[in-house]
């Protein structure tokens, strides 16, 4: 347990200095294998990766491989830890880059996010109506099976396609929203925007972020908008995780030191969490709305300095800084032709242009 949860509660510690009850703190760096709480690099992380990058078609820059081979167990501060190669500090920020990355294109993309609250409405939707049947037959809510192991054992996927099957009138609401999720009808997102270093949002913010917006215009209803706030860094919100890894020389294998950032590139990372706002519209066919949502968003950003939003979708509204490309007929005509253009060097023959020999050759001898 403590392997994956990491540190125990202070009451079962063994003493005030060290936190584990498996394991003494002569064996502490047993505890970075799986899940490590110091700085982000285990075996977890590895795995996922692996599996992710390759299902997703997405190339991990990380090798695992050449962190295990120049892995040592190595004492720090009274504790012995498990360090790497001082050279493999470039290797070591490309995990967490890799990490980044599949954060931003999988775990936390936008179509991601939005298909996982659709999902949460439904299935809060349908908690009244459709039961589990628990321990002694007895029937409970979904909500309420936490308590009940025979009905937790049930809340699989399946749940999706039962509500989809169910006949009851009191599950449409559900159903509607389900079949809209397999027909790819999902809430569309209007505008995303980064929000500034010393501004900060949590997670509960999202409702009342979304009444703000919508007071922009009295036309938008909060009703019809959903907002989130993500987050994305290294795995250890704005610290830099390599900060906290240890590296030895190949002439000091016994003697570990921190990496500095600038030792391994002036091309790393400034800052290493950022906070997004996204906002979505629930009727994605809705065009006026969309307009008003888009206005109302840019509106908002405004008035706090926040930087102008980027379209969520190809196909939306412009962003009003941007200047619109001319068409190509506007284009030909902007540039008339007095004559047609001649090539001297180039003749017109039965295969296309040739080089013109006469003309070439003049060029050559005079």
């Amino acid at each position: 347990k403590e392997m994956i949860a990491g540190q125990c509660f202070k009451d079962e510690a063994p003493d005030d200095d060290w936190p584990y009850v498996g394991r003494g703190i002569e064996k502490g760096f047993l505890y970075e294998v799986v899940a490590n709480k110091r700085n982000g690099i285990d075996v977890d992380k590895w795995d996922y990766f692996a599996r992710d990058c390759h299902n997703l078609g997405i190339s991990m820059m990380f090798d695992y491989r050449r962190f295990i081979k120049f892995a040592r167990v190595i004492r720090v501060e009274h504790q012995l830890q498990i360090c790497t190669r001082d050279k493999e500090s470039g290797n070591v920020y490309d995990m967490f880059h890799t990490r980044n990355v599949l954060h931003r294109r999988a775990y936390q993309h936008k179509t991601s996010n939005i298909v996982e609250q659709m999902i949460s409405e439904a299935l809060v939707m349908a908690n009244d109506h459709f039961l589990l049947k628990g321990k002694d037959g007895k029937m409970v809510k979904m909500s309420e099976a936490i308590d009940d192991m025979h009905a937790y054992t049930k809340l699989t996927d399946s749940v999706f396609y039962q509500i989809l099957a169910s006949s009851d009138p009191k599950l449409e609401d559900s159903q509607r929203l389900l079949q809209a999720i397999q027909c790819r009808k999902l809430y569309r997102c209007v505008a995303v925007t980064n929000v500034p270093l010393e501004k900060h949002y949590s997670a509960c913010d999202s409702k009342k972020l979304g009444e703000e917006i919508s007071a922009c215009a009295s036309e938008l209803n909060p009703a019809d908008i959903c907002v989130h706030v993500v987050n994305f860094n290294y795995g250890m919100k704005h610290k830099n995780p390599v900060d906290s890894v240890r590296f030895y020389q190949k002439d000091r294998p016994n003697k570990a030191s921190r990496v500095k950032k600038d030792q391994v590139s002036r091309m790393l990372p400034e800052h290493f969490s950022e906070q997004t706002v996204r906002l979505y519209l629930k009727d994605r066919r809705d065009r006026d709305n969309l307009r008003t949502a888009n206005w109302c968003f840019h509106q908002w950003c405004l008035e706090r300095n926040f930087p102008s939003p980027t379209s969520g979708e190809a196909g939306d509204i412009v962003d009003v800084e941007l200047t619109p490309l001319k068409s190509s007929q506007d284009i030909y005509d902007s540039q008339p032709c007095s004559q047609t253009p001649s090539f001297p060097d180039l003749k017109l023959g039965a295969s296309g242009l040739t080089p013109n020999p006469a003309n070439i050759g003049k060029k050559l001898f005079g």
